[in-house]
C-alpha cells in the first residue's frame, strides 16, 4: 500500500450492522401502587433517536482515502504494522480464510468485526487473492485476525443481486475456457468475460477445449475473429492432451484466473496442465448438456511450473459490473474504431440513421455475431 498520510476520516459502514434493542416488560418491575417508588424516579420517560453512538452508519476512523480504481472500500484502515504480518489469502470458506505469508507458513484467520463493518459495494468482505495485513493470535497457534485488505488490482467481478461479486484479486491474466461441444460454445459469454478482462487491465486468454470431440474447421472463423481483434486462441483437449504445452507456457511464472461456463472442463485442464493440482472433477450431464458445480469456491495454486493459478466455480450467467451502456462499446476492440465516425456524438449503434457501427456491420467490416452481443449487453444495461 502506497505511503499516503494517516488522519481521521468520517466514513459509511454498513446498514443495520447493530441494531439498538428496545427493552421489553419493562412496567412488569413496577408495582402500581409504588408510583413513589425510587425506581421509578430513576425510570427514563422518553427515548430519544440519536445519529450517534453504537448504531450510527458513519463513523469516525483512522486510515486514508481509498482511490476509486481500488475496487474496495472507502477507506483503508491504519494499523500497527509492526504486530501484522503479510499474506495472501488461497481461499475463503464462510467466515475463515485460508492466507498464506511471504514465508509460506499458512494461517487460519478470521476477520476484524471493524474491517466487516465498512461500508462496500462488493459482497464479500475478503475474496480469494487479496494481499491482507493478519495479526497473530498468539505465538503457538497459526491462527490470526484480517485486520487490512490491500488495495485491489487485476479485479474479475460480476454482478450479483445489485453488488459487486468479486470471483478474485490481484492477478495478471484471465484464462476464458469454453468447450467446443457438451456443452456448447457460447460467444456471447466470452465477449462478457472480454470486457471484464479489457475494464480491469488482465490479459485476456481464449481457450476453447474438448477440441478432441469436433472439426475443429467449424471454429476456425469464430478463432479468427477473436485473433484479429490481438486476442489469443488456443484449442486444447484435456482428454488427448493436445494444446496443453502451449498452455503450459502461456501460464507459467503468471499468476492467471480461469473462469468459464460449468462442465467446459476447467479443472480437468488444470489438472492435465500441473498433475500435482489433483483437482475434483465430474462429467457433464448426458441429459440437460449442462456441467456440474464440482468447483465450490475460487483458490489460488501454485503451479510446478512456477506462477499460481485460480481455479473458480463455473457459472451460467455473467452480468456485468459497473459498465454502464454508453461505455459498452468502447470495450468492445472491433466497434471502438467506429464510434467517432457517427453522426451523432450519443450514438448508441442500436436505432440511430447514419450509425458507422451499424454500415460497417452491413459492408461485413463487423462480425454481425459480435454486434448481435454488444446489442444484448447495451439492452440490458438499461
Amino acid at each position: 500500500m502506497a505511503k499516503k498520510k494517516r488522519r481521521k476520516i468520517r466514513t459509511d459502514f454498513r446498514k443495520n450492522r447493530e441494531v439498538r434493542t428496545r427493552e421489553k416488560g419493562w412496567a412488569k418491575k413496577f408495582d402500581a401502587d409504588a408510583v413513589d417508588d425510587d425506581r421509578t424516579q430513576d425510570a427514563a420517560t422518553s427515548e430519544s433517536v440519536s445519529g450517534k453512538g453504537a448504531i450510527s452508519r458513519r463513523r469516525t476512523v483512522i486510515g486514508v482515502e481509498a482511490d476509486e480504481a481500488d475496487g474496495g472500500f472507502q477507506v483503508y484502515l491504519d494499523i500497527d504494522e509492526d504486530k501484522c504480518l503479510a499474506g495472501r489469502v488461497l481461499n475463503v470458506h464462510g467466515l475463515h480464510s485460508t492466507v498464506q505469508l511471504e514465508n509460506g507458513e499458512l494461517y487460519e484467520c478470521a476477520t476484524r468485526r471493524l474491517l466487516k463493518s465498512l461500508a462496500t459495494d462488493a459482497r464479500h468482505v475478503v475474496v480469494t487473492g487479496d494481499r491482507v495485513m493478519i495479526r497473530p493470535v498468539d505465538g503457538k497457534s497459526r491462527e490470526g485476525i484480517i485486520e487490512r485488505v490491500e488495495p485491489r488490482s487485476g479485479v474479475v467481478a460480476r454482478e450479483s443481486r445489485g453488488r459487486q461479486h468479486i470471483i478474485v484479486a490481484n492477478v495478471d491474466q484471465l484464462l476464458i475456457v469454453a468447450s467446443a461441444a457438451e456443452p456448447g460454445i457460447k460467444p456471447h459469454l466470452i465477449d462478457r468475460y472480454l470486457i471484464t478482462a479489457e475494464k480491469s487491465g488482465l490479459i485476456p486468454i481464449i481457450c476453447i477445449n474438448k477440441a478432441d470431440l469436433v472439426d475443429l474447421g467449424t471454429f476456425q472463423q469464430l478463432a479468427g475473429v477473436y485473433r484479429q481483434m490481438g486476442y489469443r486462441v488456443v484449442f486444447t483437449s484435456a482428454a488427448t492432451g493436445f494444446g496443453i504445452p502451449v498452455l503450459r507456457r502461456v501460464m507459467a511464472g503468471r499468476e492467471t484466473a480461469v473462469s468459464g461456463q460449468s462442465g467446459v472442463g476447467k479443472s480437468s485442464l488444470l489438472n492435465t496442465i500441473d498433475p500435482e493440482l489433483q483437482l475434483r472433477t465430474s462429467t457433464v450431464s448426458a441429459e440437460t448438456q449442462k456441467g456440474r458445480h464440482t468447483t465450490t469456491t475460487a483458490e489460488l495454486l501454485p503451479l510446478s511450473g512456477g506462477g499460481y493459478v485460480v481455479d473458480t466455480p463455473g457459472i451460467r450467467q455473467f452480468a456485468l459490473w459497473d459498465v454502464i451502456p454508453s461505455e459498452v462499446a468502447g470495450y468492445f476492440r472491433d466497434i471502438r474504431p467506429y464510434v467517432s465516425r457517427c453522426r451523432f456524438p450519443d450514438c448508441t449503434h442500436t436505432h440511430e440513421v447514419d450509425c458507422a457501427v451499424k454500415d460497417a456491420v452491413a459492408d461485413d467490416l463487423l462480425d454481425a455475431r459480435r454486434y448481435d452481443s454488444y446489442c444484448h449487453i447495451v439492452e440490458e444495461g438499461k
